[in-house]
């Protein structure tokens, strides 16, 4: 008589319970790694925006807007970035793509569950022919999927230059997704 190979009923389910636990375990680290990236690539994003918007301006000595446009075409006023933005030369001042007005950069809208949000009242971010922004600082707010403790500020002076803090709780409670 031969004894036939294989595994029992038993060892399967042991050997099936202990891959779902691992599974288990496993999941919640792999999903906040990716809002991690997906949260650092937006702040790439905006800064490689705020980047070429400045220099832009400070090329062709015209002013460059930064404005959230979900279309990808034309500036909507709204403190919430999530959905995407452009960056357009504003030949005329009136702070609208028009036409013949260059859309010289777009990003589309941010994946996961990340959202960006800026200042209240600056709905366009808009850099004079020297390179500088015009108007007041502007805080951005960032939070994503991994929840409000890992929400972040980025905060643009009139310099265009770009420094990181921790978000207030009331940039948190309009950003964040509770």
């Amino acid at each position: 008589m031969k004894n036939a190979g294989g595994f029992t009923l038993v060892e399967v389910m042991i050997a099936l319970a202990l891959m779902f636990i691992l599974f288990g375990v496993a999941l919640p680290a792999v999903s906040g790694g990716l809002e991690a990236a997906r949260s650092t690539e937006a702040r790439s994003n905006l800064l490689m925006s705020l980047t070429v918007a400045s220099n832009k301006a400070a090329l062709t000595g015209t002013r460059a807007v930064l404005c959230p446009s979900p279309n990808g075409n034309s500036c909507v006023d709204t403190a919430d970035w999530s959905q995407g933005w452009i960056v357009f030369l504003d030949n005329d001042g009136d702070r609208e793509t028009d036409s013949g007005e260059a859309i010289v950069q777009q990003t589309k809208a941010l994946p996961g569950k990340v959202r960006l949000r800026s200042s209240i009242g600056r709905t366009r971010i808009v850099f004079q022919g020297n390179g500088g922004n015009a108007g007041s600082n502007v805080t951005f707010t960032i939070c994503d999927g991994r929840g409000v403790s890992k929400a972040r500020a980025l905060i643009l002076n009139n310099q265009g230059r770009l420094r990181e803090a921790d978000a207030t709780a009331a940039e948190i409670a309009d950003t964040c997704v509770h």
